[in-house]
């Protein structure tokens, strides 16, 4: 029998608000209202979820941009999906604790109530849903004529019926565990997200069916299958035009039904899927129980799984009786039930590339591309002695994550470095990253990890990696009890020959080897002393638990970051008023805080010219007259996920022009309930670097979009020139697929070590050792990698989970006490998510593999001398002299301007890449094993 369990909301005896409190526990957490009376809708700000559901919009257009291949196009439709999900478990559910409140809580912005932004809520989504709708069927149709057929059951000829017959006695209707719902069977508990088919019952079997079933067994009026969590969700079909079919479980089992249910008539069955509030209150009760934050956070996890629905999703539109049935078991409303034309869970579109066969495949994916060894690093030279010499900037995902990683491996046994400190909001389930730093509190360095275990849907992976680092000897805390601790901070101190040495590595994105590929972040490392006496600084209030504003360089939110944002746009302000050059252009991801809303406002009417490139929410509204005709809103969504947060302040042509990066968006919940970084970009070839980065981002016209006043975004290309006729004049800029090219190119430009003495000062075997596993599990990925971040093959795993890209939240809905832009968003995909926009690929040249000695020794000309290496004897071999890291830099860089000028003439392949081989992926899926595909 299906779990049960004996609350409210599932057994139909009150409303659904009332039972997301019981269930939640929050009844007696009242929210105080910030405003007694209702505040004034300003023309220039707008209602965040709406703003929200806008930008999912963008990220469904994908769908239809002809420019996008098919494959591609249907795993934008998936993260379409998972996104409003996401939104649902997330913001929809805060709204609905939010509306339990005794007093009336107020959005600062519009003024609308909780219970008025759910209707608005649900009127747009009803407006999106059939949007979607018709996009998958589209673009189905379209992958039909491409030789992939997505059968139903109506489509099926009876060769394939037959198929489908023996296959589903085979594998499925054994692990298939139906139940009937009646007074001795009671309504189950439907798993959050997890399918389920509903099958209406008629209770009065033909006699002979009557006979042989139980007395008991009467009155049943409905029946439920869950979906089997063994089985494959695509079942390929044999096509008989040598194309690749296949139909859904969840359809095959629907069509199961009469066999499933024998002793009832089947009226119909429908597929559905319940949305549970995951809005958990990470410190309830923790007072009351002797135990620590980490096995606090195990407990209250457990309950995530059950708390209060919040919607019902069917494939097609139920009947009216089954409708009322599921509402009333459910607890909700009948405008919380939706029909949406397409299948629940579009998670499937992420592995058909692997299914399809690859030169099939590599006609509706992206062209390959993978992150590049940046050319600002010599491959082949000690990490920690370039940063030494400059200050490092890593833009991913075109430059690699990479030498971050070798620099923690090579501070992990350099015997001058005493401690690595590091922040940790996000990890890969398998992270070189953290094994360089398990390695490093091994050797006896001290390491102090900071992990936020609040990380939304990635909360029990951060559980097991800060297990594994505690049980290595390194020294865990877990941040605040009030603040999230959102920054990205590492600090090595080691030993120098004039005192203590810091070097500091600042990030706008997660320490996650994963997401690095799929994501636009700036990595910065520098040597900057007064940087690492702030990074020292910051660990010790971390361990003290501590918010300070006294940071010589860095911005640390809540106490700095928005004070000093504020300060620098007056400082804007008064120069326009001066009539000085004056402007404003930041990067981020949402922008949702008031008080910064309004001081770009003022700023506005000063005369002060801003851009804002918003990946995802803009509460802000630009060209207002009067208000906000000087503030400039445009947005880009495309194949990376837009993550970096970029802060300038001054003219362009401006010497003193201040330049940020940061961990923090323009949010409340980053800005006051958040511990964030922002920090300063001094280096002129780092801040070349960003400013470069911004406008190339400016100048796209293939994926920008710009806001309007009305709230509402232009059309795709819509700054694309074209002739009197509608046709394009010129060719559209895709600034993404620009920034790769680039990438390709300064990668086969980048100098290279003419020998392996890089590793360090001192040959250490444990170098050795490192240096070889990690070259051994890159060769093992670069075998069966194309050099892209889509899949040509993704295993039977990966299909089965969520689709990532822009949903997966890396935050927690805020305190419901302060609802001004307080609430989490939807901007930072967990790992397993991720994982599906990571393609198993097979790299043309290993340019982002570990030290990467094998391609250097199979290059070199004294390879074959190498037998005779162990006949010199190693202190020898020491004592020869050899040019110093800046020499050597020194060369490498003349080598590379020397070489330059020809390489610029040189043709396009090097910007594009030759495609991998077209082969099978090694690792294939289930269903790729059984049929031989």
């Amino acid at each position: 029998m299906a779990d049960t369990i004996a609350t409210p909301n599932e057994g139909g005896e009150t409303s659904g608000r009332k039972a997301a409190a019981d269930v939640s526990g929050k009844p007696e957490k009242k929210v105080k209202s910030k405003a007694k009376t209702r505040p004034a809708h300003k023309p220039y700000m707008q209602n965040r979820e709406l703003s929200w559901l806008e930008f999912n919009k963008r990220v469904l257009d994908q769908s239809t941009d002809p420019a996008v291949p098919l494959l591609e196009r249907m795993k934008f439709i998936a993260i379409w999906r998972s996104n409003l999900e996401e939104f649902f478990m997330v913001r929809v559910g805060s709204l609905l604790d939010l509306e339990l409140a005794k007093e009336v809580v107020y959005d600062s912005k519009t003024g609308m109530t909780p219970a008025e932004q759910l209707d608005a809520v649900y009127a747009r989504v009803r407006e999106l849903t059939p949007k979607a709708s018709e996009d998958f069927r589209m673009v189905r149709h379209q992958l039909e004529a491409a030789g992939i057929h997505q059968l139903y059951p109506d489509e099926l000829t009876p060769a394939q019926l037959e198929e489908l017959d023996d296959y589903m006695e085979m594998n499925v209707l054994p692990l298939v565990s139906p139940q009937i719902i009646n007074s001795l069977h009671p309504f189950p508990h439907l798993e959050n997200g997890a399918l389920y088919i509903a099958v209406r019952l008629d209770d009065q079997a033909e006699p002979e069916k009557a006979k042989a079933r139980a007395k008991a067994a009467e009155n049943v009026i409905m029946g439920i299958i869950p979906m089997p969590r063994d089985c494959n969700r695509i079942i390929p079909l044999k096509d008989p035009n040598g194309g690749y079919a296949f139909i859904l479980l969840e359809h095959a089992l629907e069509m199961a039904a009469d066999h499933i249910f024998e002793m009832y008539p089947v009226k119909h069955a429908n597929v559905i899927q319940v949305t549970r509030n995951a809005d958990l209150d990470m410190h309830e009760e923790s007072d009351e129980y002797d135990e620590d934050f980490r096995s606090h956070m195990q407990r209250i996890l457990k309950k995530r799984g059950r708390l209060a629905p919040v919607r019902l999703e069917s494939e097609r539109p139920l009947s009216d009786t089954t409708e009322r049935f599921l509402c009333k078991r459910l607890g909700l409303k009948r405008n919380q039930v939706y029909s949406v034309g397409m299948p629940l869970d579009m998670g499937y579109s992420w592995g058909l590339a692997g299914l399809v066969g690859s030169e099939r495949a590599a006609a509706l994916t992206d062209e390959p591309a993978s992150p590049q060894w940046p050319d600002c690093l010599v491959r082949g030279v000690s990490v920690i002695d370039q940063v030494q010499h400059k200050d490092v900037m890593l833009s991913y995902p075109y430059e690699s994550m990479d030498p971050f990683v070798h620099l923690l491996q090579e501070a992990a046994v350099d015997p001058d470095v005493i401690s690595i400190k590091i922040t940790l909001y996000r990890l890969a389930s398998q992270s070189r990253l953290a094994e360089a730093l398990i390695t490093a509190a091994e050797n006896g360095k001290e390491v102090t990890a900071l992990f936020e275990l609040r990380a939304r849907f990635d909360e029990s992976n951060n559980i097991e990696w800060s297990q594994r680092f505690e049980q290595a000897g390194c020294n865990i805390i877990y941040g605040f009890r009030d603040f999230k601790v959102h920054s990205k901070i590492c600090a090595i101190t080691r030993r120098g020959k004039d005192g203590l040495q810091f070097i500091t590595q600042l990030g706008t994105g997660n320490y996650n080897e994963k997401t690095a590929k799929l994501y636009t972040d700036l990595s910065m490392i520098t040597c900057d002393p007064k940087i690492g006496m702030d990074a020292s600084k910051f660990f010790r209030n971390m361990q003290l638990e501590t918010i300070a504003d006294d940071y010589k360089r860095l911005w640390v939110a809540p106490l700095m970051i928005k004070q000093n944002i504020c300060a620098a746009i007056d400082e804007e302000i008064a120069k326009a008023q001066a009539g000085k050059p004056c402007g404003i252009m930041m990067k981020t991801n949402s922008v949702t805080d008031k008080d910064v809303i309004e001081k770009l406002a003022e700023a506005s009417r000063a005369g002060v010219k801003a851009t804002l490139l918003v990946r995802g929410i803009s509460c802000l509204v630009p060209g207002v007259p009067g208000h906000t005709e000087n503030i400039r809103v445009v947005s880009v969504v495309g194949r990376e996920l837009e993550h970096s947060r970029i802060y300038m302040f001054g003219a362009e042509d401006d010497p003193e022009r201040k330049i940020y990066l940061s961990s923090a968006d323009l949010m409340t919940r980053n800005l006051d309930k958040r511990v964030e970084i922002a920090w300063p970009v001094n280096d002129p070839d780092l801040r070349a670097k960003v400013v470069k980065y911004y406008n190339t981002m400016l100048s796209d016209t293939a994926k920008l979009r710009e806001l309007k006043p009305n709230g509402a975004y232009t059309e795709l290309y819509h700054f694309v020139p074209r002739r009197p006729d509608g046709s394009f004049a010129a060719k559209p800029f895709d600034a993404q697929d620009h920034l790769i090219k680039e990438a390709y190119i300064a990668a086969e430009r980048a100098p290279q070590a003419p020998s392996r003495d890089f590793i360090m000062h001192a040959v250490s075997t444990q170098i050795e050792a490192l240096d070889e596993e990690a070259r051994e599990d890159e060769a093992a990925l670069d075998y069966e990698r194309v050099p892209a971040r889509r899949a040509s093959a993704i295993d039977s795993e990966m299909e089965s989970e969520n689709a990532g890209y822009q949903g997966k939240n890396d935050d927690e809905a805020a305190n419901t006490a302060d609802y001004d832009g307080g609430m989490s968003d939807l901007d930072e995909p967990a790992d397993s998510a991720a994982e599906k926009k990571e393609a198993p690929a097979a790299e043309s040249k290993p340019a982002v593999s570990a030290p990467e000695v094998a391609p250097v020794k199979a290059e070199t000309p004294a390879a074959p001398a190498a037998p005779e290496a162990p006949s010199e004897p190693a202190p020898e071999a020491k004592s020869e002299p050899k040019p110093t890291v800046s020499q050597r830099i020194e060369a490498a860089e003349a080598a590379k301007a020397e070489a330059a000028a020809p390489a610029e003439q040189a043709p396009a392949p090097a910007a594009e890449p030759a495609p991998a081989p077209a082969e099978e992926p090694k690792k294939k899926g289930f269903f790729a094993r059984l049929f031989g595909k």
